[in-house]
């Protein structure tokens, strides 16, 4: 034994196996971690920030008329003679609807319109012997005066003839009869109904709150449960001078063009009031992020990586949002694929969302 010692050589292979370890972890340690995405760029949609139409409506309930509408009625005491029209027949102005008895207001008018002419050949014999000093002028002066009363009374007697014959005031369509041939009428007897219904006119409340943005002329869409498919245009005819103190609204009249007579008086239309219709900016809704009370987008910069930007939104359309503040015409924002992004991160654009038309 020399006094050397001696070191087995299991011994001393785990040494060196522990060493390398500690060598291998030690480098591990130091380096620092691989960056976030170091896989490669996040794949995204991105979307333009462009123009797009935004409104605010308001809707309503309201009653449809007939753009004019009246019941034709008798002046006065007769037997009815002949009914010229039809149930739901269209008429126009000025169209005989109902005859009335009227031969002997028809005699008396030939007989006045005899007088007439008798007194007009009378002041013409005057006027020549006046002319011939035969007359003095006062006999001139008062035959001109009997010609002027025999015409009063042939008027008077062709208005009671005219009062007989009952006329449509205005192109329309008539009702239902309600009188028979030989039927005797007095004044008030409701004859038929006449409506012009080629103009709808729609009443409708809107709250006072919401008065001064309504005008003549703004644009309105109605809807009826009849026809549940179709969307009637009209717009803003009027708007009554007072507010109801009891439901603090006012009421506000449109006109709707109706050529085909779909709607008719007395239906009940639900009303869409738009106004404050301008042009936006706009970006896909799914582009908008929130935090309480921020918003904020993803814009894609020219390098291909993201930045957060904050915005001010505005009003809301299916699909869109409206932006006031903070992005310009052009910008493209991160629409699909926000969630594993982060400010910084790469990016690859995979597909550009195009807009669909500007109008909402």
């Amino acid at each position: 034994m020399t006094g050397k010692t001696l070191i087995a050589p299991g011994i001393l292979t785990l040494a060196i196996l522990a060493g390398v370890a500690y060598v291998i972890l030690a480098d591990h340690a130091a380096a620092p971690p691989p960056a976030r995405g170091a896989q490669g760029p996040v794949p995204v949609v991105v979307a333009p920030v462009a123009q797009r139409y935004f409104e605010t409506s308001l809707e309503s309930l309201g009653t449809a008329r007939a753009n004019e509408s009246v019941e034709i009625t008798a002046r006065i005491t007769s037997p009815v003679e002949s009914i010229e029209f039809s149930d739901g027949q269209r008429v126009s102005r000025g169209q005989v609807l109902v005859r009335l008895a009227a031969a002997e207001e028809m005699a008396e008018a030939r007989e006045r319109q005899v007088s007439v002419e008798e007194q007009r050949r009378e002041l013409e014999r005057i006027r020549g012997l006046v002319a011939d000093r035969n007359l003095p002028r006062q006999r001139l002066d008062e035959q001109q005066s009997r010609l002027s009363e025999a015409q009063a009374r042939l008027e008077a007697a062709q208005v009671r003839v005219a009062d007989r014959v009952i006329r449509a005031p205005f192109d329309g369509v008539v009702g239902f009869r309600r009188v028979s041939l030989g039927a005797l009428v007095t004044p008030g007897t409701v004859i038929t109904t006449l409506d012009d219904i080629s103009v709808i006119k729609l009443d409708f409340s809107v709250p006072e709150t919401f008065l001064p943005g309504v005008a003549s002329g703004q644009r309105i869409e109605a809807r009826s449960a009849a026809y549940r498919d179709r969307t009637f245009q009209g717009e803003v005819t009027s708007v009554d001078t007072r507010v109801d103190p009891g439901t603090r609204a006012a009421m506000v009249r449109a006109a709707i063009p109706n050529p085909d007579g779909a709607l008719r008086p007395g239906m009940l239309l639900t009303v869409t009031l738009v106004k404050d219709q301008m042009e936006s900016l706009s970006i896909p809704e799914s582009a908008l992020m929130q935090v309480r009370d921020q918003h904020y987008v993803f814009v894609v910069t020219d390098e291909d990586r993201v930045r957060r930007q904050d915005v001010e939104a505005g009003r809301r359309v299916p699909g869109y949002v409206e932006i006031l503040d903070g992005l310009e015409a052009g910008t493209r924002v991160v629409q699909e694929g926000t969630v594993r992004i982060r400010p910084g991160s790469a990016v690859e654009v995979v597909r550009e969302y195009q807009p669909m038309g500007g109008r909402s």
